[in-house]
């Protein structure tokens, strides 16, 4: 949704729950109007300390905003945690548009009005957006009902700008979102990516970018790697493309899988990787 918005690619996407696990920011200048969209992970049960550190980066997120664009799957019922975030945002009188996501994947369409009315009626929202980003239906509406809730103040960023991410950040989330969908279910939950160096090399219009994809497990790193190599060889190719793309120059790119165990319940691990 955040990639939609903005016109760029800044967020990881996958079919894994949890792809995003910090906040991203993403900006958009239209006219003279600015509008900053703070992309958090998504609201769940905790499992581990990192899953504790995403959720507070949700809390964290949705005091300081404006307006908030509460997202959910149409296809699926609303979990405790977000019906407890939208009841405490009518208490709060905290302006939300409802985003209903996936509609062409909703088999049953007559199923959406009474959604909409269920919420409409409990939660009260500002609006509600049946959407599909996959399709780029109703994405547009979403843009339009986020203008009109501006307000008058000073831009906070160039106009040219649409992320305040670092370089580093994006290649490392472009080389995650390859392991994420390229592995089985069990492993990429329990991954990182750290970029350990990058740089142009001098005299030549090329970017040297060498990064460590961690694991929990030792059984994970030779998945990753592949028989042969083959697995990470698929990973980093796909990988450097995008970051190509991205920089808008050669790249390249090499990758080395490394064990940490257990690193998602290690408080140093999180704040080692920028998690916190």
């Amino acid at each position: 949704m955040l990639n939609a918005l903005v016109g760029e690619k800044i967020a990881s996407v996958s079919n894994k729950p949890q792809t995003t696990r910090t906040r991203i920011t993403g900006i958009k200048t239209i006219g003279d109007t600015q509008l900053v969209f703070m992309d958090t992970p998504g609201l769940h049960k905790p499992k581990n300390k990192l899953s504790e550190h995403m959720l507070n980066t949700v809390t964290e997120s949705v005091v300081d905003i404006d307006l908030l664009l509460f997202m959910m799957d149409c296809t699926r019922q609303m979990t405790p945690q977000e019906e407890a975030m939208l009841l405490d945002c009518k208490r709060r009188k905290r302006p939300v548009i409802v985003i209903l996501n996936k509609i062409d994947l909703l088999e049953d369409k007559t199923r959406l009005a009474g959604m909409m009315v269920g919420i409409q009626s409990r939660f009260d929202p500002a609006s509600i957006i049946p959407i599909s980003v996959t399709e780029q239906d109703g994405v547009d509406l979403v843009e339009q009902e986020v203008l009109s809730h501006a307000k008058e103040s000073p831009h906070f960023f160039p106009d040219e700008m649409f992320t305040d991410q670092p370089e580093k950040v994006i290649a490392a989330e472009i080389i995650r979102e390859k392991v994420l969908r390229n592995m089985r279910d069990e492993i990429p939950h329990g991954t990182a990516v750290v970029i350990e160096r990058m740089r142009e090399r001098q005299g030549k219009n090329i970017v040297d970018i060498d990064a460590t994809i961690l694991c929990e497990k030792a059984s994970h790193k030779g998945m990753i790697i592949g028989k042969k190599g083959a697995m990470l060889k698929k990973i980093a190719s796909e990988s450097r493309q995008e970051i190509e793309a991205f920089l808008d120059s050669p790249v390249n790119l090499q990758c080395w899988v490394k064990v940490r165990e257990d690193w998602r319940n290690s408080e140093f691990s999180i704040r080692d990787l920028g998690f916190n």
